[in-house]
């Protein structure tokens, strides 16, 4: 049976990394978490990059300090990838919520989204995080799905610049 574990970012699966982003760039799709859209060309420092949205205590009023992982099965194929905000911001309570989670394109419809999203509740409570707001867009349903298949409970629909999103709150413990 496959095992599938989240990692932190690391120069080891760079060429996995490059390959998963190039995939996704070839679809012309957004790629979600934010974090896939940073500049990897130079991979030192989008490894400091992530580092510092983890620790930095500078990051102004409008960013959150995250956590990022990568999903990787036993033969080190980078699955997908998953951002966990230690706090919200105001405008985070609104769209963007603690978690959000991204599959690459060859790798969906096969369990992964709900596999990433149960592990990122897991870290997230480790972050001491209970109760993790997940957002999502209103007909995006294969993520709805997903948050509903992890215990997600929608609070509430809001249009945010035309477009519907659905917030969800997800008891961890």
């Amino acid at each position: 049976m496959e095992e599938y574990i989240l990692i932190e970012p690391s120069y080891d699966y760079k060429d996995e990394y490059i390959d998963m982003i190039e995939e996704w760039k070839a679809t012309g799709e957004k790629m979600t978490p934010f974090v896939l859209r940073f500049d990897y060309s130079d991979f030192d420092k989008f490894l400091y990059e992530i580092m510092n949205l983890k620790t930095s205590k500078n990051l102004g009023t409008n960013r959150a300090n995250s956590s990022t992982y990568w999903l990787t099965n036993t033969n080190k194929r980078i699955i997908g990838a998953v951002n966990i905000r230690h706090q919200l911001t105001q405008e985070l309570l609104h769209i963007g919520g603690h978690i959000g989670f991204g599959i690459r394109p060859s790798e969906r419809l096969k369990g992964h989204a709900t596999r990433i999203l149960s592990l990122a509740l897991i870290k997230a409570n480790e972050l001491g995080i209970n109760k993790a707001l997940v957002t999502c867009d209103k007909d995006n349903i294969g993520s709805a799905k997903t948050i509903i298949n992890n215990g997600g409970s929608l609070d509430s629909e809001d249009e945010i610049n035309g477009v519907a999103i659905q917030r969800y709150w997800i008891k961890i413990k």
